[in-house]
């Protein structure tokens, strides 16, 4: 799947959040025959909700208690959505698990699911910018702030659009090869943050 597709996918996505525009909202069941479509549907949705959790959070009319409980579900969705790209990072790894890598190859830093990790972010960024356009309270000073970063950011998406193509050429030509690292993210599991297993 080309990264023009990948798009495609996560711009369906934030439109079908924006619908009701609500964070407990159910995300719709889509590309149920499609394992990569499902999860990169999947990993846009939960990136568009927590970036509207993250404005509720900011939000200094709502009670410190009901934050504590915005910050731990930010936690929770943050597990998810790290649990999510390494799952697309393995789906995509069974593509090159037969490839003969080149003897010169290089190991990317970045693996494909975190590259796609950015992109889906950016398309968020993208609509949220497009979004600014449509104020009636904003002057023409903001708007024209706006335009010039919503300039750079459809570069980004262009350029970033580019790098994944290159890099799954890349992997697929054995001129470069991926491992798999989990994350092994530490502030939810109650055997590795103190905070938890010191209360035992």
């Amino acid at each position: 799947m080309l990264a023009k597709e990948i798009n495609d996918i996560f711009r369906e996505s934030i439109l079908d959040y924006h619908t009701t525009d609500h964070v407990d909202a159910e995300m719709p069941k889509k590309y149920q025959d499609s394992p990569l479509g499902n999860l990169l549907y999947l990993k846009n949705w939960i990136d568009t909700v927590q970036w509207h959790l993250e404005d509720i959070i900011r939000d200094p009319k709502n009670e410190p208690s009901f934050l504590v409980a915005v910050k731990r579900r930010i936690d929770a969705s943050n597990q998810h959505r790290t649990d999510t790209v390494e799952q697309i990072d393995e789906l995509l790894s069974e593509n090159f698990k037969n490839v003969t890598v080149q003897e010169n190859a290089r190991m990317n830093s970045e693996t494909p699911a975190w590259l796609l990790d950015r992109m889906s972010i950016l398309q968020l960024k993208i609509y949220h910018f497009k979004e600014q356009l449509e104020r009636n309270d904003a002057d023409e000073k903001h708007l024209d702030s706006v335009k010039h970063k919503l300039m750079i950011l459809e570069i980004q998406e262009q350029d970033l659009e580019k790098c994944y193509n290159e890099l799954i050429e890349d992997l697929d030509a054995g001129q470069k090869y991926m491992k798999l690292y989990k994350q092994m993210k530490m502030y939810n599991d109650p055997n590795l943050n103190p905070v938890f297993y010191s209360q035992k």
